[in-house]
């Protein structure tokens, strides 16, 4: 991969958007281009030419692809003449962010994170803004629309997308399952055979696939600098009481299993689950292994409804940098690690779903079956975006309400919508 000399980013964006101290607040971060260091000083000839001769470039990745990574990170630099010493360590997309939040100058100059941390890590200043470096044309061109607005934040791009495949669907046993569209359906068949149904209704990720699927809406708007400005919601309405029934409904079931890990699972013979958890269905499942988009469901009101749900993405982020010459080669490093390529390799070794429009069309690709289920439920997801910590606790809480036969069948609608009406109360609090 040839070597991208980007006379704009090394003389016009990296004055507005270079850090000068990687570790500050945000605060220090917003007026860091007016400050410059002995090494920012350096001609753009010199930056262009540099090699990184006894310099390190750090990079976080999922232990899964640790050693993939460390592999294609050193195979690049060597290609292009690059001398850094290549240190690959294992830290995974939910704990990447907090990391560089906590000391942005000690963490990773490239790291891999859920799409969910966008807002926390522009707020902190600890991911380079990649709008108007010419790596925003490539990224927009060569990923899916979805991976790309997972990477921007208001109008601007922050990442290079690396996968597109953080969503959850069905996995079952076809020996048990005689119709995977019907919600009503499985779980008549699991009571049928003594098998049990795995769906994790306390959990905020899994939870709106209920009240999404009635037509719920549950989405917060944030500042630039990463507060919680506004929250759309509209629980406390017919459509939210038809989707709390019909999770009260599913709990009551003599299959339902509350969870969403096979690990863990037993006896089962249906559980909603994600792409991460494909080699232990197949294990578990053998001859009988399926999976399907999530099912369908007749609400308490007759109409029939199909299950929604989040989708996310895995991004990789750039640390700024003070040296305008380790922040290019990052760059390029970066874009190389998400290129049609390396997310095929990544596919390969690890079964990890590309955002490359590309890499999509390889044919092993189309043929898994859990990324095609994936694919399908796409058409019925809406793309996570930013959540504070209180609303995943107040979810939460909801299920174990359920769980717990606090909430039953039993319970009127006047005192359902009263549970809907403080939870939508709680969640617009949140936002202010």
């Amino acid at each position: 991969m040839k070597k991208k000399l980007l006379a704009v980013l090394l003389a016009g964006t990296m004055t507005v958007s270079m850090l000068t101290a990687c570790g500050s607040s945000s605060s220090s971060s917003s007026s860091s281009s007016e400050s410059t260091s002995s090494s920012e000083s350096s001609s753009t000839e010199e930056a262009s030419t540099s090699t990184g001769a006894g310099e390190t470039i750090t990079i976080w990745v999922a232990d899964a692809v640790t050693s993939l990574t460390q592999t294609m990170a050193e195979e690049f630099m060597t290609a292009n003449g690059y001398e850094y010493t290549i240190v690959v360590e294992s830290v995974g997309e939910g704990d990447a962010a907090s990391n560089m939040i906590t000391d942005v100058e000690g963490g990773a100059d490239i790291y891999g994170f859920a799409q969910d941390q966008l807002a926390r890590l522009v707020s902190a200043g600890a991911v380079q803004q990649l709008t108007g470096t010419g790596y925003d044309t490539t990224i927009e061109e060569e990923n899916g629309a979805g991976s790309v607005a997972a990477a921007t934040f208001g109008s601007t791009l922050y990442a290079f997308p690396m996968s597109a495949d953080n969503g959850y669907f069905l996995y079952y046993d076809s020996s048990v399952i005689a119709d995977p569209t019907s919600l009503e359906q499985i779980v008549a068949d699991c009571e049928a055979a003594g098998k049990n149904f795995y769906f994790e209704i306390n959990s905020g990720w899994y939870q709106v696939a209920f009240f999404f699927g009635t037509g719920c809406t549950l989405t917060y708007e944030t500042n630039d600098d990463g507060t919680f400005a506004s929250c759309d919601i509209d629980y406390a309405s017919d459509a939210g009481l038809v989707a709390l029934k019909e999770i009260i409904e599913l709990e009551a079931s003599s299959a339902f299993q509350n969870g969403s890990s096979l690990s863990s699972a037993t006896n089962v013979a249906a559980i909603v689950d994600g792409t991460w958890d494909s080699d232990a269905a197949k294990e578990l499942l053998g001859d009988n292994y399926a999976a399907a988009k999530l099912p369908s469901f007749v609400g308490s009101d007759g109409e029939t409804y199909q299950l929604s749900s989040f989708s996310g993405y895995k991004l990789l982020g750039v640390k700024p940098q003070t040296d305008a010459a380790k922040l290019k080669a990052c760059l390029e490093l970066a874009q190389y690690l998400t290129s049609e390529e390396c997310q095929l390799e990544r596919f390969n070794a690890v079964g990890w779903g590309p955002s490359n429009l590309a890499a999509q069309e390889d044919e092993a690709v189309q043929a898994d079956v859990a990324l095609s289920a994936l694919a399908e439920q796409s058409n019925y997801s809406i793309g996570q975006g930013q959540y504070p910590d209180d609303y995943w606790t107040l979810a939460t809480a909801l299920g174990d309400d359920i769980i717990s036969d606090n909430i039953t069948a039993a319970t009127s609608d006047d005192d359902l919508m009263a549970t809907l009406e403080d939870f939508e109360t709680k969640c617009i609090s949140y936002a202010q």
